[in-house]
């Protein structure tokens, strides 16, 4: 018998890289391939199927029985529960908040495909102590749950420490602190330098950035970094503005909105709220004629605005993924060195800026 090391290839476990290096792909292809991904062909998912069992490699074994079952185009048979916290302080945000419902869907549709149940739950609930969170995750047997929802803090209650010590938790949309979660979320700094190459690329000269304070805390400042980074590679100093993050003021006395719109006076706008649409009409100026207006969370209901599509859906999906396989790894509490997995956006066409021919 061939020896590794003075060890027999019995007391060998192959790694993914290995059998990657054996049939010549890289290892994203050979966790496709073994997950029964269409994304490969069905000619090199045989020819690495066969190099992992001549090599002995075997996936995890409730992941491998899972994706068999997906591969033959069936449901598969009941998993285990998990539980979806609505995080958020309104108790219905996941079905009439502008945005939870898409994070919300995203991870139902993916639980249900993995043959996952949903139990949902309020993080605000009355009468709920740590002890009645932890009964009944314990008599429903819940074995993990995905946090959603978070808008206004991006810490969870202290007292809840101990949930989070005794199931595993990812977080949708936002990174935690205390504790410090695994999450999955938008790549916020990605999507703001990437809607501010689309306007430059369209004409535009003086971008501004409309963003409440309390959303630019809660992201650690994403949305600006990628905004100030677009504006010191592609616009000259002397046409460059400042951000406004006085939104809630605004709401109240617009007049704080129209002195900033005139000591900076952007020919576009990046925003996450489609009532600035109304401001600067209120100002006797057209979209999209006098002043653009970007979209960083394109919606549907509102499909007339150009703007980046951050796929929340898939963020919620990437999230129950997450947990489950903290659930299968058996990891629990809060991580030393916490997980994050982005999700990228995409450019949505739309009236509320002017063609590139059509800027001055």
């Amino acid at each position: 018998m061939r020896e590794f090391g003075g060890k027999s290839p019995a007391m060998l476990k192959p790694t993914m890289a290995e059998v990657a290096k054996a049939s010549g792909v890289s290892k994203n292809t050979v966790s496709l391939a073994l997950r029964g991904s269409p994304r490969i062909s069905e000619a090199t998912r045989t020819r690495i199927e066969e190099v992992a069992r001549n090599l002995g490699y075997r996936l995890n074994p409730t992941v491998a029985h899972l994706m068999a079952e997906l591969r033959q185009n069936r449901s598969p048979g009941f998993q285990a529960t998990l539980a979806m916290i609505n995080a958020n302080e309104d108790r219905d945000a996941m079905s009439k908040h502008p945005t939870v419902p898409v994070y919300v869907a995203g991870c139902r549709q993916r639980a249900q495909q993995l043959g996952y149940r949903l139990d949902e739950f309020w993080l605000h609930e009355t009468n709920m102590p740590l002890a009645r969170w932890q009964s009944i995750f314990r008599a429903r047997n819940i074995r993990g749950a995905v946090i959603v929802g978070l808008m206004q803090r991006n810490r969870l209650p202290a007292h809840l420490a101990p949930l989070w010590d005794e199931f595993p938790a990812l977080v949708t949309g936002v990174r935690t602190r205390e504790p410090a979660l695994s999450f999955a979320c938008s790549d916020q700094h990605s999507l703001a330098l990437m809607a501010f190459e689309k306007a430059v690329a369209l004409g535009y000269q003086r971008p501004a950035l409309v963003l409440d304070g309390v959303i630019d805390a809660l992201i650690e400042g994403r949305f600006t970094a990628g905004f100030l980074t677009g504006q010191s590679r592609l616009v000259p100093v002397g046409q460059r503005t400042q951000p406004f993050y006085d939104v809630a003021a605004a709401r109240g006395d617009r007049a704080i909105f129209s002195k900033w719109f005139a000591e900076n006076q952007p020919d576009v706008i990046f925003t996450l709220y489609h009532e600035v649409k109304r401001w600067i009409q209120e100002m006797g100026l057209r979209v999209p004629e006098d002043v653009g207006l970007i979209q960083y969370e394109w919606r549907s209901d509102h499909g007339g605005w150009a703007g980046m599509d951050q796929r929340n859906d898939l963020v919620g999906a990437a999230a129950v993924d997450m947990l489950i396989s903290l659930v299968h790894h058996n990891e629990r509490g809060v991580p030393e060195h916490p997980r994050a997995t982005l999700i990228g956006s995409h450019w949505v066409d739309g009236t509320t800026v002017k063609a590139a021919s059509a800027v001055d």
